[in-house]
């Protein structure tokens, strides 16, 4: 994954509440297999309509997105962080997230902020005016065009795997792998068959 550290900008603003990831991300596109492309499909049923910020033809969305409450609520697809993550979108704004899609955000390198109904509300005005936003993930904060830094709160973990780029596995390698290497080692030692393939790379 790309590390997230400051993702400037201006912002999306869509106040909509209980937005689910089937509004994201419409079910009949479940059959698309593979990740690349599918921004195209992000709000598909929504796009163009009144007073929706995105046009039926846009192809690309600002960096941040002010979102209602309970934002990617519904089922647990994958694909709607990936649709968003096409768009453009790196940082969600909203007082509150799906479980699931919260996690899936995160796993996808996408930084969901929960901030109370007023800092939002206020957030949604500022990005319809124009604003640029700067979201700096390493001093937790959020700064709008002057006005003074609005602190976010972010699991520890989860903050470590966006600032460097890891996905689960490669959070698991680079915090034990040399764990792993020395369990392989003992078990190749104490169980050989275990490990014919290796075996024949070694003697090549």
């Amino acid at each position: 994954m790309t590390p997230l550290v400051t993702v400037c900008g201006p912002a999306l603003s869509l106040p909509e509440r209980d937005v689910d990831t089937d509004i994201i991300y419409p079910a009949r596109f479940l059959l698309l297999t593979k990740r690349e492309g599918l921004g195209r499909y992000a709000f598909f049923d929504r796009r163009g309509t009144p007073g929706f910020p995105l046009a039926a033809d846009q192809d690309a969305a600002p960096p941040i997105l002010i979102a209602g409450a309970n934002f990617g609520c519904g089922s647990s697809r994958e694909q709607a962080p990936w649709a968003l993550g096409g768009l453009g979108v790196r940082v969600i704004v909203a007082e509150s997230f799906g479980e699931i899609f919260q996690s899936n955000c995160i796993k996808n390198g996408m930084l969901p902020i929960c901030l109370d109904a007023g800092t939002v509300t206020n957030l949604h005005a500022r990005a319809a005016a124009g604003a640029r936003f700067a979201v700096d993930l390493d001093r937790q904060m959020i700064v709008v065009d002057d006005v003074a830094p609005r602190p976010f709160a972010i699991d520890a973990e989860a903050r470590e795997s966006l600032l460097n780029g890891w996905s689960e596995v490669a959070r698991i390698r680079m915090l034990h792998g040399a764990d792993i290497a020395r369990f392989e080692a003992a078990q190749r030692r104490a169980s050989p068959w275990l490990w014919p393939a290796a075996e024949k790379e070694d003697q090549q």
